[in-house]
């Protein structure tokens, strides 16, 4: 009898193979990104279908089902571009719902009755990642060497952006009121924010970890610190001017001369142990670079940029008798022309979870408040982020919604979108796409109405009795600059 062994793919970058989770729950389908001997065993770096870049890791040929890899796809074109036809950004939320012409906006409350509705208001959620802006400097990058392609995602798109509502329907016990629109709310998909191109070098991460205060973190993505650096296996941060370092030596001789126990610029807010500190980007160059290089690890979408003149950036921290430790940060433009108050947001790991992260999005709204300006997030938004701001949208939105009381007279209780944007200083777009996809309003004979229903309410106060810290405005202590007059930032 003669045994014909089975052939065997050898497995090169490129290469599609089953792999064992992590977890063990399961095989799923991966891209082999690249292969590198360790004692003379290989291992391979995968980035998992349909997962996001932060699980991609090296693997040994003994997680994988070697019998049912693919080879790669020869001649493979990068796929046209479809026009979209439905208002969306990438990444980022539905926009508002079309309107016919001559129909107008109206919010409405109902009265005793409660009315169906079916989605509550999601729970808070842990952290976000936003975008980081400006220019890549050219001497210091070896590594990015060859132009991007921008690749698109419709699967993620889908899940993404939830089916438009369903039909509407007369309720009973509703009074409506108008309120005109003018035009369609499309989110521009460029700006200040570029959108990421991927590579085969910035596919990969290249920090094993970064050590940061009392914390080691594993980066999720990749960031173009010095290659000699990523070649240690811990990358060093001073967690107050954030300097990188190669050794825990010289971190330790850094830390003997550095002057600094807080972020450079101004303290714009302090209540209990939490702490705001505007840093100017032209001002204080060193220290915002770093910061985006840091931001980079744990952000994938948008490219970074060196160029940090036309961006403010503040950083939450927290006290101790140690210093001032950061938590999390966003940034936004000096000048915005779409009105954009976040270009990019992060809460750092250890830190997620725990509430930071709509604090961090209720300080950038209480600065659009003191400018007397509504404002919204520069898309698109990271996953974490999209659902970061859904839940604190809702959250706003339903707060206001369930103080408004009837009238002396007994009238039903109203409220315009436009009142609500002006309340909450939250983009009139950014109002109707999250009561859409609250599935609260709907369409009725011209006009929108707004339903809830106890369960939606009972959630909404769930949700905000797990927001135990809140920004107080009368801690605040800063006043919008106009940009515009200023000549050179």
């Amino acid at each position: 009898m003669t045994i014909m062994a089975e052939a065997q793919i050898e497995l090169i970058e490129g290469c599609r193979v089953p792999v064992l989770l992590s977890n063990g729950d399961g095989w799923h389908w991966a891209e082999i990104l690249s292969k590198k001997d360790i004692n003379g065993k290989p291992l391979y770096y995968i980035h998992f279908d349909d997962f996001n870049k932060r699980l991609d890791e090296w693997v040994p040929e003994e997680r994988m089902d070697v019998t049912k890899a693919e080879l790669p796809k020869k001649d493979a074109k990068t796929p046209k571009k479809e026009p979209q036809a439905s208002k969306m950004t990438n990444g980022s939320r539905p926009a508002s719902p079309e309107l016919p012409n001559g129909a107008s906006t109206s919010v409405l409350l109902p009265i005793g009755g409660i009315s169906p509705a079916p989605s509550p208001i999601p729970g808070g959620g842990g952290g976000m990642g936003g975008g980081m802006t400006g220019g890549l400097n050219k001497k210091n990058n070896n590594l990015l060497n060859r132009k991007r392609k921008l690749e698109e995602d419709p699967a993620s798109q889908a899940r993404d952006h939830p089916p438009p509502p369903p039909p509407p329907r007369l309720l009973p016990n509703q009074v409506l009121l108008t309120d005109s629109q003018e035009g369609q709310f499309a989110p521009r998909q460029t700006g200040s924010m570029v959108a990421h191109h991927d590579d085969v070098v910035t596919r990969m991460k290249n920090v094993e970890l970064i050590e940061i205060g009392r914390w080691r973190i594993k980066p999720w993505y990749f960031s173009p610190y010095p290659q000699e650096l990523t070649n240690n296996p811990i990358l060093y941060l001073c967690e107050y001017c954030l300097k990188y370092l190669k050794s825990n030596k010289c971190l330790e001789r850094h830390l003997a001369k550095c002057l600094h126990r807080h972020p450079p610029g101004n303290e714009i807010y302090r209540k209990n142990n939490i702490s705001f500190f505007e840093i100017d980007g032209r001002k204080n160059k060193a220290y915002a670079q770093n910061l985006c290089l840091l931001a980079k690890l744990f952000l994938d979408h948008k490219t970074l940029y060196y160029d940090t003149d036309p961006f403010l950036f503040y950083v939450m921290c927290e006290y101790d008798n140690r210093g001032y430790h950061m938590v999390g940060f966003f940034s936004k433009e000096k000048e915005s022309s779409e009105d954009y108050n976040v270009a990019c947001i992060l809460t750092l790991p250890p830190y997620q979870r725990k509430g930071y992260g709509k604090l961090l999005i209720e300080f950038s709204y209480e600065l659009s408040k003191v400018e007397c300006k509504t404002g919204s997030p520069e898309k698109p938004l990271s996953d974490l982020g999209l659902l970061s701001y859904r839940s604190y949208w809702s959250q706003t939105i339903m707060e206001i919604l369930l103080k408004m009381k009837p009238t002396e007279q007994g009238e039903q209780p109203s409220i315009t979108i436009n009142e609500i944007s002006e309340k909450t200083s939250i983009k009139k777009e950014d109002v109707v796409s999250t009561l859409q996809h609250l599935n609260l309003i709907n369409y009725y004979k011209g006009q929108y109405i707004i339903t809830m229903n106890t369960e939606q309410v009972d959630s909404h106060e769930r949700a905000m009795s797990k927001r135990i810290i809140r920004i107080d405005p009368k801690c605040l202590h800063w006043q919008g600059k106009d940009w515009s007059r200023r000549g050179k930032w």
